[in-house]
């Protein structure tokens, strides 16, 4: 009898003796992507369902940095970055709903996009090197030479964005900075920057980001 109970006990199966393994977190976010998949359904109607939006004026979430995304989002419910859309999708989100997403969306990879061969002659130049007589530092020298962005200091990935929604913020950012109503942290730097570029200028690195890859 000892023995039957024995075999049984082995041929069991192991969840009956262990533990759940534990949700694996994102390291920079410590939110749990496979928890942020089934919260992010209600982004999808705006992100596109794996975070690349089929509208050029709403961001492409995929494969952007998971600390940028949660701190969008805090800033997003905090009211610190205004946007009424937003504001209100956030709204009931807690602070593990927000990381979750945010190590969700960083998972995901990123359409590629496409820029114009006349942006190209325009942008690339200020983005790889600046122009150091306008006080204009390199765009790469934060994004990367390829878009990627910086996650540790929460800079975003640019690579593969939509150029309508890089240039709505560019010019956003120029108008603040123009204003000298400067935001705090990064956003202070980009306003700073934008407040120097023409419009012509803002197209054509909008258009240049969207085709990096």
């Amino acid at each position: 009898m000892k023995r039957v109970l024995l075999v049984l006990a082995l041929c069991a199966p192991l969840s009956v003796f262990a533990e759940a393994a534990p949700a694996k977190k994102d390291p920079i976010s410590q939110g749990d992507a496979a928890a942020g998949a089934t919260k992010s359904a209600p982004c999808g109607a705006c992100h596109g369902p794996n975070g690349n939006s089929a509208m050029p004026e709403w961001p492409k979430l995929a494969g952007q940095s998971s600390r940028f995304i949660f701190e969008q989002l805090k800033a997003f419910k905090s009211g610190a970055r205004q946007n009424p859309i937003m504001q209100g999708q956030v709204a009931a989100l807690s602070e593990q709903d927000m990381r979750d997403l945010a190590a969700h969306y960083a998972l995901q990879k990123p359409a590629p996009g496409l820029a114009s061969k006349d942006a190209v002659a325009v942008a690339k130049p200020l983005y790889l090197a600046g122009n150091a007589g306008r006080a204009l530092p390199a765009c790469a020298g934060c994004h990367g030479p390829a878009g990627a962005g910086n996650p540790a200091a929460a800079y975003p990935r640019l690579g593969g964005q939509h150029a309508a929604y890089v240039a709505a913020r560019l010019r956003t950012y120029r108008e603040l900075g123009l204003k000298g109503e400067l935001p705090d942290g990064n956003q202070k730097m980009m306003a700073a920057v934008a407040a120097k570029l023409s419009d012509k200028e803002i197209d054509s690195l909008a258009s240049y980001v969207n085709g990096l890859q």
